[in-house]
């Protein structure tokens, strides 16, 4: 994907994000679901997102708002050609680590157990049944909460949504709380599918059809989370 409207993040920004995507999602109902334990999940998160950002940086692309690194959002451009090897080879490096992580800070295998049985939750595996490989997928979209209800986080849907649509992508995400349904509900997704697979936990997954078109930007009350 490319754009001119937002600034593509470096490598030396990663830290930044990471900073932003710990904030934001510190209680995200993902994370207190398979990180119950409050303590545990305040130490896990940083280096969770350190490695989500070193794996997206090699696999996805990555955008803030601006060179302020107010806002983030990561997309994965499934109609881009792909080198399998470096993504494969990326991602067993990044669950390795991970799993490394998950058991060093819990020798009690309580969380890595969750993660196994939250899997699901974790690699937007649905999205598959789609059967439509002309798509962008949204992994994040966060702003920092200091520079939240300034329209950050419609200038960066703004730009990817421009993009999909001069290129005739279908667009999808999915988040864990309800309350930023109507968030983008109102740049033209829909709820696909409620993914709920061994926890209480609700996993909406949706998708924006590449022929849609967007309604007239409005100011958004809501910033998402998740």
């Amino acid at each position: 994907m490319e754009t001119d409207r937002l600034y593509r993040v470096h490598k030396e920004d990663l830290p930044r994000l990471e900073e932003i995507l710990n904030r934001c999602f510190a209680k995200d109902p993902l994370y207190e679901t398979l990180i119950p334990d409050p303590q545990l999940r305040k130490r896990l998160m940083p280096e969770l997102f350190r490695l989500d950002m070193e794996e997206m940086y090699r696999t996805c692309e990555i955008f803030a708002d601006s060179k302020e690194l107010r806002g983030v959002i990561v997309v994965s451009d499934e109609a881009e050609p792909c080198n399998l090897l470096k993504f494969y080879w990326t991602e067993a490096w990044a669950a390795l680590h991970t799993d490394v992580c998950l058991i060093r800070e819990d020798p009690s295998l309580k969380t890595f157990h969750n993660f196994l049985r939250g899997e699901d939750y974790l690699n937007s595996r649905w999205t598959r049944d789609l059967g439509e490989n002309q798509r962008i997928h949204i992994v994040y979209l966060a702003v920092d909460p200091h520079s939240q209800h300034h329209g950050i986080a419609q200038i960066l849907m703004d730009a990817v949504i421009e993009y999909a649509q001069s290129h005739g992508r279908m667009l999808s995400l999915e988040t864990h709380n309800a309350r930023n349904l109507e968030f983008y509900r109102r740049f033209g997704f829909e709820v696909y599918r409620i993914l709920v697979k061994h926890f209480s936990l609700k996993q909406y997954c949706l998708i924006r059809e590449a022929q849609t078109r967007m309604a007239p930007a409005a100011q958004p009350k809501l910033v998402p989370q998740g």
